[in-house]
């Protein structure tokens, strides 16, 4: 009796860890504080200014907000498995000083009116357009 009991329970510890192993799918969580590392063609990405404090906020509650360049945004969002769609994002008004911190705002804000597909890697979040001609690269805060 002890032996079957051993058998059924190493077994049901081996059918978890696989199925663990096999539900794949991204583990980590969208939800927290980003920063803007890069965006634009995949072939010729655009590193973030370096001078600006970006930030992206993903909330659990299917709200994102942030500033990526001289403006204010937010709205919401909705994931279904690996991709991604924004509702009208919002922003502020404010005319950008720097031109090169302008366009980075505008090509960012751009995206988000796409569904776009997304990938977790570690601390890194890649978001790519469904034609996959533009992309945000964003690395946890």
């Amino acid at each position: 009796m002890k032996k079957q009991s051993l058998y059924f329970l190493t077994m049901f510890v081996l059918a978890g860890i696989m199925l663990g192993a096999c539900s794949g799918g991204t583990s980590a969580s969208l939800t927290g504080t980003w920063k803007l590392v890069s965006y634009g063609s995949p072939g010729s990405l655009t590193l973030a200014a370096a001078d600006v404090d970006t930030s992206v906020v993903f909330g659990e509650d299917g709200t994102i907000s942030g500033n990526v360049g001289c403006n204010s945004f937010g709205g919401d969002y909705k994931v279904d498995g690996d991709k991604i769609t924004f509702g009208t994002i919002s922003s502020t008004l404010m005319m950008c000083a720097d031109t090169a911190t302008g366009d980075q705002e505008t090509a960012v804000l751009h995206t988000l009116t796409e569904p776009l597909t997304f990938v977790i890697d570690g601390d890194t979040l890649t978001l790519t357009s469904a034609d996959g001609s533009s992309v945000i690269v964003l690395a946890r805060k």
